[in-house]
């Protein structure tokens, strides 16, 4: 089989990259034209009209007034996807709990494809951070994933994703990375010391199953300026590890 000019092998794969690319052009806007999303995707007017014509009859694609957004299909598909384990839906729970109690943005966040992903989140009018994808090795939810893996895993990691840095406080060094998880692994959390933005400190722990599974990572983040060490180490790594224990009692006894 040949290559198409999109350098896929096969029309139906160069097919399915369009639609995303035309998803990826639409889902952080107010409504796009047809116009704005040839010029975004680079694609011929009516290749973006086929696609989205397709789209809005199977609803993942609404059309009005000739702006065009994201349907809520997708949320159906999202809910899905965040609660096809067991153990998803208990998160979700605590993550509610945990954001009431400690008046902080709290999260649920586990692994994709080298990525930390948002699950579920309390602490915003939106729920616009679920699904996002952010670096395991500069948020405290993505060390204490990485400390669950061994270290030809770990190293394997850091040579796919680069260790780039985001702020002048992120891991880049493998050495160091190792040696960061392994404080990880002593002390039973994560702290997010400034690696991913200036000004956010945040603190992770693993969740486990009733079988000793790793199910995610338990999070809240803020800013420096109330995150002080005392807060951190002490009432929040409490509050956390807490949580994280009822999540697997949970599970084990409904």
């Amino acid at each position: 089989m040949g290559m198409d000019r999109d350098g896929d092998d096969g029309a139906g794969v160069s097919t399915t990259r369009k639609t995303f690319r035309l998803l990826e052009a639409l889902k952080d806007e107010e409504g796009v034209t047809i116009a704005d999303l040839t010029e975004r995707t680079d694609l011929p007017k009516s290749t973006v009209y086929r696609h989205l014509r397709t789209l809005t009859e199977l609803g993942y694609v609404i059309e009005r007034d000739g702006r065009y957004y994201v349907g809520f299909r997708f949320v159906e598909l999202g809910e899905q996807a965040r609660s096809r384990r067991t153990g998803y839906t208990a998160a979700k729970r605590a993550v509610f709990e945990l954001g009431k109690e400690t008046d902080e943005r709290a999260v649920f966040i586990v692994e994709e494809d080298d990525d930390a992903v948002y699950v579920h989140r309390y602490g915003s009018l939106s729920n616009s951070m679920i699904g996002q994808r952010r670096p395991l090795h500069s948020m405290a939810s993505g060390k204490v994933i990485l400390a669950e893996w061994d270290d030809d895993a770990v190293a394997a990691y850091a040579e796919r994703s680069g260790l780039e840095a985001h702020t002048e406080n992120t891991i880049t060094d493998p050495e160091a990375l190792f040696d960061e998880l392994e404080r990880v692994r002593d002390r039973g959390y994560a702290v997010n010391e400034q690696e991913h933005m200036d000004g956010l400190r945040g603190i992770a722990v693993p969740v486990y199953t009733p079988d000793d599974e790793f199910l995610g990572s338990l999070a809240v983040f803020g800013p420096t300026s109330r995150f002080t060490d005392a807060y951190v180490h002490d009432d929040l790594a409490t509050r956390l590890r807490d949580k994280a224990g009822e999540i697997k009692v949970t599970l084990a006894y409904g």
